[in-house]
């Protein structure tokens, strides 16, 4: 028996209207409250009718009664209010800090096998399976994803929204510093993501400030620090050139130093830390105030026109230093470009307008509507069950689902396990 099973049968009256407590009182519930996903009790604003007498306060949900000892509720004042205790099984009585008793009803005397079984079956798949209810997620009605992929995709917002928050709160609300590592993780592609982004957070980004003007003295400070200037034997001009610059940098403004340097094992050469780092520095070259112009930006093409930036001269006959190929200027693609804007702007822009007091939800998600969907994994096991994407909102809100809830198996705190569940009478 799980909790989750428990609070979905009080919430959705999964149980006959005539109950009782277990020392025998009817039991009427007039409104099973509103569910509470914070700390304290499990339902809040119930109405209940026990023994004859009309109750209004909170509910708490638990496997065994004396799970309310286990979480030392009888201490916790949050807890004072609690009318009823709502259990599966009934080990111990439970008393407020006046003495008396917590009425408690005994769920398992009054849910139905079917149910359980359908539960089950919504929980648990074999391995050959991508998420449980991949079988019957047909029936979900179009009509509510709508509204289920909005509350996925505000949800992911959110949690990326925390993230940024705390990069902002270490740098005073420097909002262009946190643009600058936001988008060094981006740049940094899935390989070098984690690589790219703590390398960027030890980097004094007054440093890039100053630098700006000379995209060459840029890429050098950038290839220095992220360590692509680091082998000895090099005896290519334009690395040279570069290491002579970063030393000196490097000198002038007391940078720190570093042994690692980034992948470049299994990666297309378009991704490369030479030719990401290159269109980065291009980048900040040509924007002075690069925040204040993406925060400005009037849709999509207006991103690709900033964002679409490339590489320094050299690079155009080379993705490593000292190996020739074929010339090719190495611009930033639209697809790389949508996803600048899917991980990095919208979040920062979602922080940004929240910051002044605007809720920006609608106007982002349009954003996104205006993007081709995203192809990885999650996206194509979805399709491979019927669940096509045609835009980058649809993969972001499904991608949500499936980290947050398909392998969580939080299949009763998502609108489609409950929809499947909810046939069950």
């Amino acid at each position: 028996m799980r909790e989750d099973l428990l609070s979905y049968v009080w919430q959705y009256q999964k149980f006959p209207t005539s109950i009782k407590t277990t020392k025998g009182e009817a039991v009427q519930v007039v409104a099973p409250g509103q569910l509470n996903t914070l700390a304290g009790p499990d339902f809040f604003n119930a109405r209940i009718t026990i023994g004859g007498q009309q109750w209004a306060g909170n509910v708490e949900i638990h496997i065994k009664a004396s799970d309310w000892y286990q979480h030392r509720h009888e201490s916790d004042k949050n807890y004072d209010n609690v009318i009823l205790h709502v259990v599966w099984e009934d080990d111990i009585s439970i008393f407020r800090k006046d003495n008396t008793e917590i009425p408690t009803l005994e769920l398992k005397e009054y849910v139905s096998t079917d149910l359980l079984d359908s539960y089950k079956n919504l929980i648990q798949h074999p391995p050959t399976r991508f998420i449980s209810c991949e079988k019957d997620i047909s029936a979900f009605p179009e009509i509510h994803w709508k509204f289920w992929e909005e509350r996925l995709y505000i949800e992911r917002l959110e949690q990326k929204a925390e993230i940024i928050q705390e990069h902002l709160n270490q740098n005073q609300n420097d909002w262009e510093r946190v643009l600058f590592t936001m988008l060094c993780r981006s740049f940094g592609t899935k390989v070098n993501s984690s690589f790219f982004f703590d390398r960027a957070q030890e980097l004094d980004f007054s440093v890039v400030r100053k630098l700006r003007g000379d995209s060459i003295v840029l890429e050098s400070l950038f290839f220095g620090h992220f360590g692509l200037l680091a082998e000895e034997d090099c005896l290519e001009p334009y690395h040279t050139s570069l290491k002579k610059e970063y030393e000196y940098q490097k000198q002038k403004f007391s940078l720190p130093h570093f042994k690692e340097v980034p992948a470049f094992f299994g990666m297309r050469p378009r991704n490369f830390p030479t030719i990401r780092l290159s269109q980065l520095a291009r980048l900040y070259h040509e924007h002075e105030s690069l925040f204040q112009t993406l925060m400005t930006c009037n849709g999509v093409a207006e991103y690709r026109r900033i964002l679409k930036v490339q590489t320094a001269p050299f690079w155009e006959t080379h993705f490593t230093f000292n190996k020739v190929s074929k010339q090719r200027v190495k611009r930033v693609s639209n697809q790389f470009v949508d996803l600048l804007i899917i991980n990095a702007i919208v979040p920062l822009k979602f922080c940004y307008d929240r910051h002044f007091g605007t809720e920006p939800s609608q106007a982002l998600i349009e954003i996104l509507r205006q993007l081709s969907p995203e192809k990885n994994t999650v996206v194509e096991n979805f399709e491979s069950i019927g669940l096509s994407s045609k835009d980058a909102f649809q993969t972001q809100a499904r991608i949500q689902l499936y980290k947050q809830y398909c392998t969580q198996k939080k299949c009763l705190q998502c609108a489609v396990g409950t929809h499947l569940l909810n046939q069950n009478p």
